[in-house]
């Protein structure tokens, strides 16, 4: 009886640690999930389980490395939130799967994601015929987002970020044509003097966003 008793009480205790833990981790959506996520997740789930069998061993050996693991996810999420090659390096990148109606097809191979992917996700999103599609971006989390052809132009566009934390982004000027002095000459006629301080700017259909930092 000790023993259920003993198995009962540590479920109990790591049941509420790792709400905790999670909780501490932020509010992401299990889609969401990047690869580091998904990794500390298992480890924890692993040793969790690990526990509850070896229900003689002291607990504190997996709280202690439960607790490590958050801590290193925790850091590294700081990392990721200032810097967004380490962000990057981690989740990697989105990937344009169609471009202005045309299917990348160079693109899906390097992803090994095929034609069956692709028509899945579209019917996922209500599209039933693929040339209503402008733009179909492969997030980092697997899902495909879309931007639907406008009816009347028959055209669409979707935000790239210029600036992104005080950073100007060349890959995303080169897609839509601009180059830097263009951009900062645009931005000091609005009366934006001071690209570090902005912390996201895009340029779509004609108009510019631009937002500061308020927290800093």
């Amino acid at each position: 009886m000790e023993k259920f008793l003993i198995i009962i009480a540590r479920v109990v205790i790591l049941y509420i640690l790792l709400l905790v833990i999670f909780r501490l981790m932020g509010k992401r959506e299990i889609g969401e999930l990047s690869i580091l996520d998904l990794v500390v997740f298992i480890m924890m789930g692993e040793m969790a389980v690990i526990a509850i069998e070896q229900h003689k061993d002291p607990l504190s050996h997996t709280i202690v490395p439960m607790i490590t693991l958050m801590l290193i996810q925790l850091g590294l999420a700081l990392i990721s939130l200032k810097s967004r090659k380490f962000r990057r390096l981690m989740d990697g990148k989105p990937s344009l799967i169609i471009n202005k109606g045309k299917i990348d097809e160079r693109e899906m191979k390097k992803l090994r994601y095929n034609f069956d992917d692709l028509l899945t996700q579209l019917r996922q999103k209500d599209i039933t015929n693929i040339s209503d599609v402008e733009f179909a971006i492969l997030e980092t989390s697997g899902e495909l987002s879309v931007i639907k052809k406008d009816k009347k132009t028959k055209t669409a566009s979707y935000t790239l970020p210029l600036i992104l934390n005080g950073e100007i982004q060349p890959e995303h000027l080169d897609e839509v044509n601009k180059d830097e002095s263009w951009l900062k000459k645009e931005l000091e006629q609005r009366g934006h003097h001071h690209i570090e301080q902005i912390s996201f700017c895009s340029y779509q259909d004609g108009k510019f966003f631009v937002d500061y930092d308020d927290s800093k």
